[in-house]
């Protein structure tokens, strides 16, 4: 099993790939012919998780899926950092108790 904050470091990496397929699709949005990119996520058998692009089947866009879609990633990026730092702090902690 992975360390607490390497599971909240991916779940970071997973979120700031779905703010940036969110940000690409809204950016080509008026393109001809475009497919929105769409991130798979799969969570990790030793912890955390991995994220993967795909395109979507059908052409066309999505706008109010994609702005939620960010509003998504940046709280989800917030709770895992919340983890990362609360895992840091218990690490200082243990140390300056060993100390």
């Amino acid at each position: 099993m992975q360390a607490v904050s390497a599971i909240a470091f991916s779940g970071m990496n997973a979120a700031l790939a779905h703010l940036g397929a969110s940000a690409h699709n809204i950016a080509n949005e008026n393109t001809e012919g475009f497919h929105r990119e769409e991130v798979a996520q799969a969570e990790q058998a030793e912890g955390g998780v991995s994220t993967s692009y795909e395109r979507a089947p059908r052409l066309g866009h999505e706008l109010e899926r994609d702005v939620v879609g960010q509003l998504a990633a940046k709280n989800a990026w917030l709770a895992n950092l919340a983890v990362f730092r609360t895992a840091d702090a218990m690490a200082g902690s243990l140390l300056d108790i060993r100390a």
